[in-house]
């Protein structure tokens, strides 16, 4: 049997992605997208903020759906220049502010931030198109629209979960049926005083 090899895998360029889980899997409430009550308590905690600067520190560009670019950029760019910030906060929002960023819209025309362009097209393809040039890691940072396909098309590399403790009972699932079987290998686990659990899985294959 002849091993074929991917072509857009020669750069060795990792996709990898983060989402905040309650333990009935959902990644917002109830209410709807703006709905993150269950994890208030949780995301400024030690271990919370030690897995945010872990999703990072190997990535180089940022792949984000309109929605979180909107909110990430409002909210950390001010981050990024305090002065005052917790550091590993000012650490994210300073590389978030500095990497090359791709966002995945149907309505945007163009960029309101540096460093950053507009895409109208499938996550599947514009993946494909960012792992056969450049280096780094590519992070789907927090943006479920865009994990989803990914995942429907078995092209994450890693996983970076944080599941807090709560139940929240509504809300949208990230692991839909129908997904491809796959197998995945726990490389990091962490507990924290309130009993949220940062997760690292890396996809076996």
């Amino acid at each position: 049997m002849t091993e074929t090899t991917d072509p857009t895998d020669l750069t060795g360029r990792k996709v990898t992605a983060n989402l905040s889980l309650t333990l009935d899997g959902r990644y917002h409430g109830p209410g709807g997208p703006g709905d993150f009550a269950a994890f208030a308590p949780y995301v400024t905690s030690e271990v919370a903020r030690d897995h945010m600067n872990r999703i990072w520190e190997n990535a180089t560009t940022a792949l984000l759906g309109r929605v979180n670019a909107e909110g990430f950029m409002g909210y950390w760019s001010s981050v990024a220049e305090d002065d005052d910030a917790e550091p590993r906060d000012r650490g994210y929002a300073t590389w978030l502010v500095g990497t090359e960023k791709v966002v995945l819209s149907t309505t945007l025309t163009e960029a309101p931030w540096e460093r950053t362009r507009v895409v109208n097209a499938p996550a599947a393809d514009v993946v494909t198109e960012l792992k056969a040039a450049g280096a780094g890691d590519i992070l789907v940072n927090s943006s479920a629209s865009v994990i989803k396909p990914l995942l429907a098309a078995d092209l994450l590399d890693r996983l970076y979960l944080m599941i807090f403790p709560e139940i929240a009972g509504g809300g949208q699932r990230l692991f839909d049926d129908g997904l491809p079987a796959s197998t995945w290998r726990l490389t990091h686990q962490e507990c924290g005083e309130l009993g949220e659990i940062a997760l690292v899985y890396d996809r076996v294959r």
